[in-house]
Order: structure tokens, then sequence, then C-alpha cells
């Protein structure tokens, strides 16, 4: 695998994240907060915003951003990290906020309350930061995954998996996270590997290559279960 599909699987392990945008009270200067997110099927970092947030008047003036992801340890420079810079624009995809919806169903309060929407980053360039002393810098072609089919597919393979293969799930969560939840549900799939609430905690599985279409997602779940039983 390329340091850009390393740097987009670890980008999908998170569910949080830090947003930079630029300060329109403070002109020159960037802004940040931490909030929720979820990747599309390319890898794009997808949040909601309220039209009251700072981050929407700023990205409304000036689309230039950035996002952190990294695990809040005590040994910071040690842990893997991604930082990106791109432009944020707000979208109207109903399949990308369908996909956001299932990481976060709480959301949808928001939506009903009116004035939130969905804004996307177009990532530049990203900051890979591997390890101590690791360091890449990542170009956004080298880290955004194609348009596979897989996208397409992902409705009906959560649909089969969740009312047919529960229990494969929790298998999953086993063999491969050492967790034992009591239920667990897919909520997202794409190139890279899959997600499940698992008592209430959203996790990654990452698939050992990658999936173009909903065979190979197929081929990789019935290997991985078949290793879950072994």
């Amino acid at each position: 695998m390329s340091r850009g599909s390393d740097a987009r699987r670890l980008v999908r392990k998170f569910a949080g994240g830090v947003l930079a945008t630029q300060s329109l009270k403070f002109p020159g200067y960037p802004y940040a907060s931490s909030l929720p997110f979820c990747t599309d099927q390319r890898g794009r970092v997808v949040v909601l915003i309220s039209h009251l947030a700072e981050h929407t008047q700023n990205a409304d003036r000036d689309p230039r951003s950035g996002f952190l992801v990294s695990a809040l340890t005590r040994d910071l420079q040690e842990q893997a990290r991604v930082s990106m810079i791109g432009d944020i624009a707000a979208i109207d995809d109903k399949t990308v906020s369908s996909r956001y919806l299932r990481y976060f169903p709480e959301a949808g309060q928001y939506l009903q309350i009116g004035g939130f929407r969905f804004f996307r980053i177009e990532p530049l360039s990203l900051r890979y930061i591997a390890g101590f002393g690791s360091i890449h810098t990542i170009s956004a072609e080298s880290y955004l995954a194609p348009a596979y089919p897989i996208a397409d597919a992902e409705s009906d393979v959560i649909e089969h998996m969740n009312v047919d293969h529960a229990h494969n799930l929790l298998d999953y969560c086993r063999h491969v996270l050492g967790k034992a939840p009591a239920s667990a549900e897919m909520v997202g799939i794409d190139c890279d590997g899959f997600d499940v609430r698992a008592d209430g905690e959203l996790l990654r599985i990452d698939f050992g290559a990658e999936v173009k279409d909903a065979s190979g997602a197929r081929a990789e779940l019935v290997k991985l279960a078949q290793a879950s039983r072994a």
C-alpha cells in the first residue's frame, strides 16, 4: 500500500478531529475547534456545522482550512497522525448526509431544528506522521481513493450484513479488535474497510486489501469470517 492509502486509512479510524478555518473576526489568524466527522467514500472529511458557528461564517468567506486527526495520549509525539489542508465548502449530497447520519444518528435532531449544513473538505496536501521521525508529505491525488463501485453498493451491503450476518460482526469485533460487545451493526463500508457500532461505540476494521466493488467486499468479509472462526 502507498503512503497515501496509509494516511487515508488512519483518518478513517477517527470519529473526531480538529477543524481550523480562517477567522473572520481576526483576519490572518486560524480559528480551531474539535468536532465529530466521518469520511466519504473517497476519504474526504465531512462535518455538520450550524449556521451560527464561527466555522460556517469563516468558510462562507474563505474556504481555506485545515483538519487534524490525532490520538489524545500522553505520548503524542509517538502517535500516528494526519494534518491536512484544503478547501471546505457546503455540500448537498443525500448519499453523504445519509452516511454521516448512520455514524452519528443523534445529529438528526439538529437537522430537524434547521440551520445546519454539511461541509466537506477537498484536500490539497497532507502531512502524515506515522510515528516519531517518520514524516511524509502526501498529495491529494495519492490520498484520495478512486471512485470505486463499492460506493453505490454500500447501502445494500450494510443491510445484508446487519440482517443476515449480525453474528459475524460480533466475531469480527472479537477477532480483530479483542472486544466482546453484546450487539454490533455495520454503519459504513468503503474500499479500505468498514465501521461498526458495537455497544454504542464506533469501531473501525480494515480490509487486508483494497476493495473495489460488492463482490470484492464479500470476498474480504468471508475471509475475515473464516479467520474469526479459526
